[in-house]
């Protein structure tokens, strides 16, 4: 992509103090407001970083920005001034196309400078277009083949398990990526192993980008098909940041279980033009589209999420 938009974007990225919490160590009692403002920067971090490369993928990672800017801060041990501390938590992106809401995240959370996602699938970044482990010291795996992330993640929580760790394992996947078996393998794996260190976060927005997911290869009911393999089964809203406190707060106090959070959620949210519109699934705002979806994050009404 252009040099043009590129610097276009470092720029817009620039308005906005950095950093928006100046601490490296995570968890730290967030209140429902400071969540809810940096789920915003992260939406404009995605659009100025799809916007910047001209590609990427902005439906997914808008629908799941609320749920994990709620992980990031308020429930996931993490320390952005040590990548690799032992006795952190573990995200894993199964749905690794969305990682213009991965990178944003580490970001924001002070792993590198902001300005880096105006690099965006730029082909010497490090912020490439799948995440990959190899690039980045702060990506855990590295994902994009849909279905395997889970996998990885059971195999991971069932080491630390052994090991006796109380170090907790976050996967985040998409509705239309639990159309792949493997998933389901791993559904059984975890129960069977009663990984109870392991939540898996389900962005159920019902969209994939052959279009509803329902039409292309129906997934419903999950709750009850979670249910059935002896998963603890929590709903919530996927945009209501009290409802997903409490939804990761249940979670933690799991016993002998795997646990899910079936969140419903929007594609697109906060950008009138992507929301519910499997087009957005993976494609680039143009520079109108990208002015468009700034203001209106901007002028989101905050109320409905507190």
């Amino acid at each position: 992509m252009s040099n043009e938009r590129r610097e276009e974007a470092k720029t817009l990225l620039s308005r906005t103090s950095y950093p928006l919490f100046p601490i490296k160590q995570f968890p730290f009692s967030p209140s429902n407001e400071d969540i809810i403002n940096f789920a915003k920067q992260i939406r404009r971090d995605i659009i100025l970083s799809t916007y910047a490369a001209g590609s990427g993928h902005p439906g997914g990672s808008l629908s799941s920005a609320d749920l994990l800017s709620v992980l990031f801060l308020d429930v996931m041990r993490h320390r952005s001034n040590d990548p690799k501390w032992v006795d952190r938590d573990y995200i894993i992106f199964s749905k690794g196309h969305v990682s213009p809401l991965l990178y944003s995240l580490l970001s924001e959370t002070g792993y590198f400078p902001r300005e880096l996602l105006a690099t965006f699938r730029d082909f010497a970044s490090p912020l490439q277009g799948h995440p990959s482990n190899l690039w980045l010291e702060s990506v855990e795996v590295s994902t994009g083949s849909l279905g395997q992330g889970l996998s990885v993640g059971v195999g991971l929580a069932l080491a630390l398990k052994k090991k006796q760790s109380d170090q907790r394992v976050y996967v985040l996947c998409g509705d239309g990526e639990s159309q792949e078996g493997q998933i389901w393998e791993a559904v059984m794996s975890a129960a069977h192993y009663r990984l109870n260190h392991l939540t898996l976060i389900y962005d159920y927005n019902n969209l994939e980008i052959d279009g509803w997911v329902e039409d292309v290869m129906g997934v419903a009911p999950v709750k009850e098909k979670f249910e059935a393999f002896n998963w603890h089964v929590i709903e919530t809203d996927g945009h209501s940041i009290p409802a997903i406190r409490e939804a990761f707060s249940t979670s933690q106090r799991a016993t002998e279980r795997p646990s899910v959070l079936v969140a419903r959620t929007i594609k697109g949210k906060g950008v009138s033009f992507m929301e519910n519109q499997a087009d957005w699934h993976g494609k680039a705002p143009n520079k109108e589209q990208m002015q468009q979806a700034l203001e209106e994050i901007d002028k989101e009404d905050l109320n409905h999420k507190c």
